[in-house]
């Protein structure tokens, strides 16, 4: 009797930590979502000026959010009906969601290290095109217009890289306009500021984010592979002792 009672508690116990987790796990999956539909956003804005390596991380980390409302229903349907083929199945799909956690944090960290040689190239590559380009010459303005910036390291870059005049450089370069002026690399108003440094540091930001939210979820769902594993124990040794 004593062994059955404590069974029972145990059991009863383990399943409502279940459910608890299970709420932490579709709220982790929520946030991965979250964090990685804003960061492919930023990133795919400034697609021309990164690798497609950029935009698969965050893809990464959406894909890993929606599997995680499919795998909480195995959790809760298991601990429920304290079925061990449901729970094993939930302990199974939350290590591959650990390992591709790992992988999502792990490639934001290695991203953000090979940002400034990727960003310098695209840049360098891209202000060539800027007057023939209709989509990368918008690219440009509003990254100008938005970082408060001029070419790669100066607005002298319009004339040695873009190839442009000196008296006829984009309109984005400068703060203000007076008509009929054209911005300058010589105007008063012209942003002295490069793109490059300002756009690196925005990059390796957003990176860091994903990687740290990629590493932090993933040690969330290392504690609930474990408690998974030990709630499977427990309902084989409870059928055993049947």
């Amino acid at each position: 009797m004593v062994s059955t009672m404590k069974l029972s508690l145990g059991s009863r116990c383990v399943k409502y930590l279940m459910f608890i987790f299970n709420l932490l796990f579709v709220i982790t999956g929520i946030i991965l979502l979250s964090i990685g539909v804003t960061i492919q956003g930023v990133y795919y804005n400034y697609q021309h000026f990164l690798d497609n390596k950029f935009l698969s991380a965050p893809s990464l980390l959406i894909a890993i959010g929606t599997i995680i409302f499919f795998i909480a229903f195995f959790g809760c349907c298991g601990a429920v009906r304290e079925n061990y083929c449901m729970i094993v199945t939930f302990t199974s799909l939350l290590v591959i969601v650990f390992i591709l956690e790992l992988s999502g944090g792990i490639s934001g960290y290695v991203l953000r290290a090979r940002a400034s040689s990727i960003i310098q190239e695209k840049m360098k590559e891209s202000i060539q095109q800027y007057q023939n380009n209709s989509e990368i010459s918008t690219v440009w303005d509003n990254l100008q217009r938005d970082f408060h910036c001029c070419g790669t390291t100066n607005a002298t870059d319009w004339v040695t890289i873009g190839h442009m005049k000196e008296t006829n450089i984009p309109a984005s370069c400068c703060m203000e306009i007076t008509a009929p002026k054209n911005c300058t690399i010589t105007s008063p108003t012209v942003q002295s500021t490069g793109c490059y440094n300002t756009f690196v540091s925005f990059i390796k930001s957003h990176a860091v984010q994903l990687g740290g939210v990629g590493l932090g979820i993933a040690f969330v769902q290392a504690i609930g592979i474990w408690f998974s594993v030990f709630l499977a124990r427990s309902i084989r040794n409870s059928y055993e002792t049947v």
